[in-house]
């Protein structure tokens, strides 16, 4: 068992999982390019207080929308298990019970979204004029947040139907639309910061309209049926998404503390935390589109109930995750403060990044393993293990380390963060070769 564990299989299906991550990591790319320019539209409008008012409004609608992640990845699970059971009905059901529930939860944000922006400026204490601001760009962008949910189970959806180059047009597609729409309403309509919101809404309707029209032949336009909402047909799905939302909490509970400490250390520790996410983010850019192929494969396995696949699949998976965190750890050790240097010109916050290097080397070396795992447990739909063992990373792993070396200051949090992603990565591979190598359970 452990020797088929280890094969790897030959170059096509290399060929095959490469193909599915390479089109979502250029999907992913798209997304921070177009925060980038809104940032440089929002950042040439005069005041400071625009783009500091913006900029916080948006934190505050995404944060939502990462915190809804939680739809995508138990869509996923379940699309590309229905594909490999060859079950047409249960493929349709998934997507039904999925954007459904994303409607619902888009419509209810939209209505509370009062509440919401209320609570996320309490936390941000801005300025008058940046509080005004982050209001009008909020209230408009909160129409998107059905589109937005919706778009969220979609890409799922197809991800588990291993349709990932569909995600990539439309995401071109949207992406673009969101650029040209920015230059034409900010400086053609002079609209300003609602402008730029009101971008955004459209791109992600648009993309919306897309994904719709895409699933929909994917599955031949199968209706929905009365019966796949009963309550027996909502249980597991529930329980599922439950289980999934209470981890991406904690984890968002995890990153905001590194947030808030940080600011208790100085602003050049903030700017230096502010430059290691930006890291961060690049990070996951290569890694998610890993994770993301593993989740299909494993997902098609368990459905199939073929071992051999799912073996493979996760091997091969572990195999070009380790490729990626061995490039980035390289790449960070030769350039990573030629690029921070990019990212910011305050000497002293370069300065002080420099200790931090060793950091950069270990996130991605450590941080692949739960990354990939997370894939394999999205996969198996085991959102219970996703969620407990992330609980006892964060418990037993991120908060003794940080007790235990404040006395260093903010890097304390960062060797926390470092013990915390290797926490999760090992204990869900612990959890699946428990299960599934040890204990030989069904797939």
């Amino acid at each position: 068992m452990f020797i088929r564990f280890l094969r790897l299989g030959g170059w096509a299906s290399h060929r095959h999982l490469l193909l599915l991550a390479f089109p979502m990591i250029l999907a992913n790319i798209t997304t921070p390019l177009v925060g980038m320019v809104d940032t440089a539209v929002l950042g040439h409008m005069g005041k400071p207080s625009i783009l500091a008012g913006s900029s916080i409004a948006a934190l505050i609608f995404t944060q939502i929308i990462w915190i809804c992640g939680f739809i995508r990845m138990s869509t996923t699970g379940q699309s590309a298990q229905a594909l490999g059971a060859k079950d047409r009905d249960k493929v349709a059901q998934v997507f039904w019970q999925g954007f459904s529930l994303a409607l619902i939860i888009g419509v209810m944000l939209f209505m509370v979204r009062e509440g919401v922006l209320g609570t996320g400026l309490a936390l941000a204490s801005l300025s008058k004029d940046a509080a005004s601001v982050a209001v009008d760009y909020f209230f408009v962008r909160s129409w998107s947040f059905p589109a937005a949910l919706m778009n969220l189970t979609m890409v799922g959806w197809l991800i588990g139907q291993q349709q990932t180059r569909r995600v990539l047009l439309v995401q071109v597609v949207g992406n673009c639309v969101n650029v040209s729409l920015n230059f034409f309403f900010v400086y053609g309509l002079s609209l300003g910061v609602k402008g730029v919101a009101t971008a955004t809404v459209i791109s992600e309707v648009l993309m919306c309209v897309c994904y719709l029209y895409s699933c929909g032949a994917l599955m031949q336009w199968r209706k929905p049926q009365i019966a796949w909402f009963h309550q027996k047909g909502l249980n597991s799905v529930v329980s599922l998404n439950a289980n999934m939302l209470l981890r991406n909490l904690v984890l968002q509970i995890c990153i905001a503390f590194i947030t808030l400490q940080g600011t208790r250390h100085g602003v050049v520790a903030v700017g230096i935390n502010a430059i290691l996410m930006q890291f961060f983010a690049l990070i996951a850019l290569g890694l998610d589109g890993i994770a993301y192929a593993v989740e299909a494969l494993v997902g098609k396995a368990k459905g199939a109930r073929s071992r051999v696949l799912f073996f493979k699949s996760i091997s091969q998976g572990l195999f070009w995750s380790c490729i990626f965190a061995a490039v980035y750890a390289v790449t960070f050790s030769v350039f990573g403060i030629s690029i921070s240097k990019i990212l910011t010109a305050h000497a002293d916050i370069l300065d002080g990044f420099k200790s931090y290097i060793w950091i950069l080397i270990l996130l991605p070396l450590l941080g692949h393993w739960c990354f990939l795992f997370d894939g394999v447990a999205v996969g198996l739909t085991r959102s219970k293990a996703m969620r407990d063992t992330l609980f006892l990373s964060f418990v037993f792993g991120f908060l003794p380390v940080w007790w235990l070396f404040q006395y260093k200051g903010n890097i304390a949090l960062w060797i926390a963060m470092l013990v915390f992603v290797g926490f999760r990565g090992g204990s869900l591979a612990y959890v699946f070769y428990r299960d599934y190598v040890i204990r030989r359970h069904e797939i």
